[in-house]
C-alpha cells in the first residue's frame, strides 16, 4: 500500500508539469488508432491541441503524460508506452511494470485502421459482418462473455417490444447462428418471423425448434395449424 500511495503521489506531481511534453507530428501519426484490449473492446488512443487522449469504456480520459512515450492511466493504476515488436514489426499498446521498467510486453495489439468491434458492426447493423467477428472469436474461446446466447436473446427482444423487428431478426439469426444447436434461438426467431409477417420463416424456425425440444406447446401448435 505504502509503494501505490508513493507511486499515486509522485504522479500527482508529474501532472502539474505534463502540459510540457511536446508530440511530434510523426509520434502522432504511428501511434494514433485503436488497440485491441480485449475480444471485443478497444483502447483508442488519439491527440487534441497537442494533448494524449483515450477513449476507454465509452470514456475520454487524458492520462497524465510523462514523457512523449510514457503516461500513467489513473484509471487503470498503470504506467503504459509504445512498443514495436521487432520480429513483426506490429505495433502495441504496453503496461510498464512496476518491478521491471526494462522489461517489454506486447499488451494491446493496435488494429488496421477502420477496424471495427464485432458489437460496433451490431450496433450499426452489419449483421454479417458483425457475425464473423462473433465466429472468430468462439473459435478462440467457445465460452466467451461475448458471444453468450441469452444476451443476444435479450437484445433481439428489446428490438421486438420496440416492434422493431427487421432489427429483431437480424440479432436473432446471428443468435442461432452463434449457438445453432439451442432450441431457445429457433423459437424467438420463429416469434421475430411471425410478428413481421412472415409465416413461412417463421415456420420454418418453428420447425427447427422442434428438432431440439418437442415439448414447445407453442411450437406445435403454430407448425401444426401451418401443415393443416
Amino acid at each position: 500500500m505504502k509503494s501505490k500511495s508513493l507511486l499515486l503521489f509522485v504522479f500527482t506531481i508529474i501532472f502539474s508539469c505534463s502540459n510540457s511534453v511536446e508530440y511530434s507530428e510523426a509520434f502522432k501519426k504511428e501511434t494514433s488508432g485503436s488497440y485491441l484490449y480485449t475480444q471485443d473492446e478497444v483502447i483508442q488512443v488519439f491527440y487534441e491541441n497537442n494533448k494524449l487522449y483515450l477513449n476507454w469504456k465509452g470514456g475520454k480520459i487524458e492520462p497524465v503524460a510523462i514523457t512523449e512515450n510514457e503516461f500513467f492511466v489513473a484509471d487503470m493504476y498503470s504506467k503504459f508506452h509504445f512498443v514495436q515488436h521487432p520480429e513483426t514489426k506490429k505495433r502495441y499498446l504496453s503496461k510498464i511494470s512496476e518491478d521491471d521498467e526494462s522489461k517489454i510486453t506486447y499488451d494491446y495489439l493496435k488494429a488496421p485502421e477502420g477496424y471495427k468491434t464485432p458489437s460496433t458492426y451490431l450496433k450499426e447493423g452489419d449483421y454479417e459482418k458483425a457475425l464473423a467477428g462473433y465466429l472468430e472469436i468462439k473459435k478462440q474461446d467457445s465460452t466467451s462473455i461475448y458471444i453468450r446466447e441469452w444476451d443476444f436473446n435479450s437484445m433481439g427482444y428489446k428490438h421486438i417490444r420496440k416492434r422493431e423487428y427487421e432489427k429483431a431478426i437480424g440479432v436473432l439469426e446471428l443468435n442461432a447462428k452463434l449457438h445453432p444447436n439451442s432450441a431457445n434461438v429457433y423459437d424467438s426467431l420463429g416469434e421475430a418471423y411471425l410478428l413481421n409477417g412472415d409465416s413461412l420463416e417463421a415456420y420454418t424456425n418453428y420447425k427447427k425448434t422442434l428438432k431440439f425440444n418437442s415439448s414447445n406447446s407453442r411450437a406445435k401448435k403454430f407448425v401444426d395449424s401451418y401443415n393443416n
